[in-house]
């Protein structure tokens, strides 16, 4: 599809779960002409609720940014994989590994031409690690119509942040994460007023080797996202903060009807904690799909 006038945008499910669903991002190979107001347009031309624009001008590693069409994000995780997807695509080569700036940061990723997909690894970097501060957490919950008994003993609501701070929260059983239906105004106006991306809410595996999640931003007007890859980074970095293995499958987009895929694993290193990410992208529509 066409947007920005005569720019030729590609559409990227990223993280797809066998070929399937995933989150539709809008990739752009950027130029130095488009403002900010022209990238948000783009944004709802699209009609995704991410695009990445990817900035290849530089002899080193491109600048990837993100936006809604409310403006930029610090990072995303599932727009990496869109982006590096098209990279790769576009060289119409096997593997690729490289570096891309965002956020202030280089990082490592990887993109491998796969059966059923491209699949794309990025390195997230350093989580940072808060319990949930009692000032704020009982109005986020009862934002989410999350109560005290739906949320098991030996997890706490927890503050994770890659660069940008979200609410993890976990919950016991997985009918109560599939029928929740958040007060979203309510839970924009506590994320905005905490500084908070979102609220990560999931479910735990009885390994604790997979889980399923749902994740409600509304504060960035996304009121819930098919999926967050950088909330999975965040996820393997708490569990393995808490003494179990940092390697998790997270599943996502059941109630979008976008059953998607993300895949992290948590470490530690001489800065803290930090996670690698990835997860399977399909390229749906573009100039060279």
């Amino acid at each position: 599809m066409t947007g920005g006038g005569d720019r030729d945008v590609t559409i990227v499910d990223a993280c797809t779960r066998r070929g399937a669903g995933g989150s539709p991002t809008a990739v752009l190979i950027d130029d130095s002409a488009l403002d900010d107001s022209a990238r948000q347009e783009i944004v709802r031309r699209a009609g995704t609720s991410h695009a990445a624009f990817v900035d290849t001008e530089a002899d080193t590693a491109p600048t990837v940014r993100f936006f809604t069409a409310y403006g930029e994000l610090t990072n995303c995780g599932h727009g990496t994989i869109a982006a590096q997807a098209v990279l790769l695509h576009r060289r119409r080569s096997g593997e690729l590994r490289a570096r891309q700036r965002t956020g202030g940061r280089a990082f490592d990723t990887t993109a491998i031409q796969r059966d059923d997909g491209i699949e794309v690894w990025f390195d997230q970097g350093t989580v940072d690690l808060q319990g949930g501060t009692a000032a704020g957490l009982d109005r986020v919950l009862a934002a989410l119509g999350i109560r005290p008994d739906d949320m098991p003993a030996e997890d706490a609501p927890c503050v994770a942040s890659p660069g940008t701070p979200r609410l993890l929260v976990p919950v016991t059983a997985l009918p109560t994460l599939l029928s929740m239906r958040p007060d979203l105004p309510r839970l924009a106006a506590e994320c905005r007023r905490l500084g908070y991306l979102g609220c990560f809410v999931y479910t735990l595996s009885p390994t604790g080797a997979a889980a399923t999640a749902r994740m409600f931003a509304p504060a960035i007007g996304v009121g819930e996202d098919v999926v967050n890859a950088n909330s999975t980074g965040c996820l393997a970095a708490y569990l393995f903060a808490t003494g179990r293995p940092g390697s998790i499958e997270v599943e996502q987009g059941h109630t979008a009807g976008r059953p998607s895929s993300v895949f992290a694993t948590a470490g530690a290193t001489a800065d803290g904690i930090s996670a690698r990410v990835g997860g399977m992208a399909v390229i749906r529509s573009g100039p060279n799909g």
